[in-house]
């Protein structure tokens, strides 16, 4: 069996249906009609694009808290446990956070922010030491303490609904709430090595469409790291496809429909109307993908991920990068596939903290970045940024 640690070919995933909807929108394109023509104005085009690749696919979503306290809960030699105080006055809301930091307190080092500790089943010690034997410490959150994660419950159920419910966010932005409380918390700590220029974000699945988006919105957040979303984030809503990877397993990508008819609490009420009608959106995930530049985005995924839409998720990272490559930042952006399934390994820790290190301290790129395991097809877009 192949170890996750290998680097993939192209040949590791045959591509049996590939269906594009319709050529992905361009970014670049005002919502007057008329196009940008430099990176001045991408700012302006950047809070166009808010209205629909946040908005529109995730609602209205919460505002900054009226105040935030910490109040420690447990210490040990490199752990410490909170619980944080936040939201407004009248309607607080309350969560915990856990930071694990390198044991060696001399200097100060990257964090990254994790949302998944409602999930923390994956998250061996070889899975930690990924990054804390490195250099690179964690934040831990369980995002479910803000809003729920049940399917059968319905729309707008947790805490955070409480607090704002003149606004429709879906469950993934109240997700993404907590990352930007998370770094609010750190800032006002002390006794923790953090370099605050290096905080990063990232989250696997759901909590990896949740990291996308918090990395969207926070600019604090010097490196996204969103792992294998699948559709509501790094995917591609246009893209179908269906594959067999090397083992024989064949699978499909999982579709704006699949998302809606389960999961519809997770994104803005919305999305509903655009469900088989994905080509009539006016965004695709590039739009989103585009919202981190200037600042450093690392889309991974595994080779046999059917359901993350591998195609998809390359296509729009492409597009995205017209946008990183127009505001000087195409060294900014990051992609890489891994043999193997839907997961979040420490195979990809390691490739987190080699890009952390590689911009932060010089170190060498790894060679397994930029790899596909499947054939590429022609660009799903027939724009290229301005010149």
């Amino acid at each position: 069996m192949r170890s996750i640690f290998d680097t993939v070919n192209e040949d590791m995933l045959k591509i049996t249906e590939y269906k594009l909807l319709g050529k992905l929108p361009d970014p670049f394109l005002k919502d007057n009609g008329q196009r940008i023509s430099s990176p001045a104005e991408w700012e302006e085009r950047r809070k166009e694009i808010y209205k629909t690749a946040i908005e529109l696919q995730y609602g209205t979503q919460p505002p900054e808290p009226e105040f935030l306290d910490v109040e420690l809960l447990y210490y040990g030699v490199n752990i410490r446990g909170y619980i944080i105080h936040t939201g407004t006055r009248e309607k607080p809301v309350h969560f915990r956070m856990q930071v694990i930091y390198p044991k060696d307190k001399q200097q100060k080092y990257p964090f990254i922010v994790d949302g998944d500790q409602c999930w923390m089943y994956h998250m061996s010690e070889a899975y930690l030491n990924a990054a804390l034997e490195k250099g690179v410490g964690w934040v831990f959150f369980d995002r479910t303490e803000l809003a729920h994660d049940l399917n059968n419950e319905g729309r707008g159920k947790g805490q955070l609904y409480e607090t704002y419910p003149d606004k429709t966010f879906g469950a993934l932005g109240a997700w993404a709430w907590g990352y930007s409380r998370c770094v609010d918390a750190l800032e006002k700590l002390t006794g923790i090595p953090v370099d605050y220029d290096w905080i990063v974000f990232s989250g696997h699945s759901r909590g990896g469409k949740t990291c996308a988006l918090a990395g969207a919105l926070d600019t604090r957040a010097r490196v996204v790291n969103p792992n294998a979303t699948c559709a509501g984030a790094c995917g591609c809503y246009r893209i179908h496809m269906k594959g067999v990877y090397e083992d024989g397993t064949e699978g499909r990508s999982e579709t704006l429909d699949d998302l809606q008819r389960v999961f519809s609490f997770w994104t803005g009420p919305d999305m509903e109307k655009y469900r088989k009608r994905e080509e009539e959106l006016p965004f695709d995930t590039h739009f989103l993908k585009a919202m981190v530049a200037p600042r450093a985005l690392f889309i991974s995924e595994a080779a046999g991920d059917f359901w993350s839409n591998p195609v998809g998720s390359w296509q729009t990272t492409v597009a995205a990068k017209e946008v990183f490559d127009f505001l000087g930042a195409g060294d900014n952006l990051f992609w890489y596939f891994r043999p193997g399934v839907h997961s979040h390994s420490v195979s990809d820790v390691q490739m987190l903290v080699n890009i952390i290190k590689h911009l932060r301290d010089g170190e060498e790129l790894s060679d397994r970045m930029f790899k596909l395991p499947f054939k590429a097809p022609e660009p799903a877009f027939d724009w290229s940024r301005p010149q």
